[in-house]
């Protein structure tokens, strides 16, 4: 995850999982109607006027070229605009559904579910997977730097991709899963019901009350009106 994207004064982190499941559900289903593309607008004011400012700017560019390129590719089979405009508000429920993921940390969620009692097994493997991906980006660039520094830049050949990159990508990534397994072990982290705290307790704010009941009356009054 982007740390730069991380909220200052982050949303409760099930409502921002609420919100992401209504909003993808919603956009789905609305995509064909006229108002869904207002629906998708206001609710993106909603989550950057409560604080994801970074993470919902950081969606434009990615979303917009995404709009262009499954819109122009339903057109260009379908030849039918509402289709088209369907499409772009798929790809726009999805990509604004995603601003929480991107908005709240790893571990704000970590301690959110611990407090509500979810099994510490499921606590533990969303966090090792929210963790996993931004790993495996970097490990990605450092075995492509690496290549370039050995003038093996070309991933044409099946040997260059399998001695200069495959190879030395999944050494660093074992070394990574063991690393991450000790990491687990020495802060304490078990998959049993062992008695354990939360050292910053995630608290509902009125504020978060406010969001999850804006996007639920955005989210109906998009259904039934």
């Amino acid at each position: 995850m982007n740390v730069r994207l991380y909220a200052e004064r982050p949303l409760y982190p099930l409502f921002g999982l609420l919100s992401s499941l209504l909003i993808a559900i919603t956009g789905l289903l609305a995509a064909p109607h006229e108002n869904c593309i207002l629906f998708l607008g206001s609710v993106w004011v909603v989550f950057f006027v409560f604080g994801c400012r970074r993470a919902c700017l950081a969606v434009i560019p990615y979303a917009a070229v995404l709009c262009a390129v499954f819109s122009g590719i339903t057109y260009a089979v379908s030849r039918d605009g509402i289709s088209s405009y369907a499409a772009v508000n798929r790809i726009l429920a999805v990509s604004i559904a995603v601003i929480p993921g991107l908005a709240v940390s790893p571990v704000q969620m970590v301690r959110n579910f611990s407090m509500l009692k979810i099994p510490r097994i499921i606590t533990l493997g969303m966090m090792i997977t929210l963790n996993f991906f931004p790993l495996l980006g970097n490990e990605i660039r450092q075995v492509r730097k690496a290549m370039k520094t050995r003038g093996a830049d070309s991933m044409a050949s099946p040997r260059i991709f399998y001695r200069a990159f495959f190879i030395p990508l999944v050494v660093r990534l074992v070394n990574i899963s063991d690393t991450l397994a000790l990491s687990v072990q020495t802060r304490g982290f078990t998959s049993g019901s062992s008695a354990h705290s939360v050292y910053k307790p995630v608290r509902v704010r009125f504020t978060d009350v406010a969001f999850i009941l804006l996007i639920l009356g955005l989210c109906a009054g998009t259904v039934f009106l």
